[in-house]
């Protein structure tokens, strides 16, 4: 497969209060609606940051949304994910002339 046959990725995160209760809702609510989110997620709770993240290959945003559990889409990040190549370099500098980026 090419790179440009691939699926597009996006990165999900979501975010539970960061306290033992809201941990052990969020776990409870994932095995309560069957989610896969809550096997395949990586969760930051353990070093103090009370968020899930997982990658996915989907058409579109909206297919990603759905991976997460309904209780949590409101408050769901959905970032598209893209790895640029090598041959790609000098149109993404191109393109981002004139930025006053960091």
């Amino acid at each position: 497969m090419s790179k440009e046959d691939a699926l597009p990725r996006y990165l999900i995160e979501v975010e539970h209060e960061p306290n033992a209760n809201g941990c052990g809702t969020i776990v409870r609510e994932f095995l309560d609606t069957g989610s896969h989110y809550l096997s395949h997620a990586e969760w930051g709770c353990e070093d103090g940051v009370h968020k899930a993240w997982m990658i996915v290959e989907t058409e579109d945003r909206a297919q990603a949304k759905a991976v997460v559990p309904p209780f949590m889409r409101a408050q769901a990040k959905i970032i598209r994910l893209r790895r640029f190549f090598t041959d790609e370099m000098g149109a993404i500098l191109e393109s981002h002339r004139g930025d006053s980026g960091p």
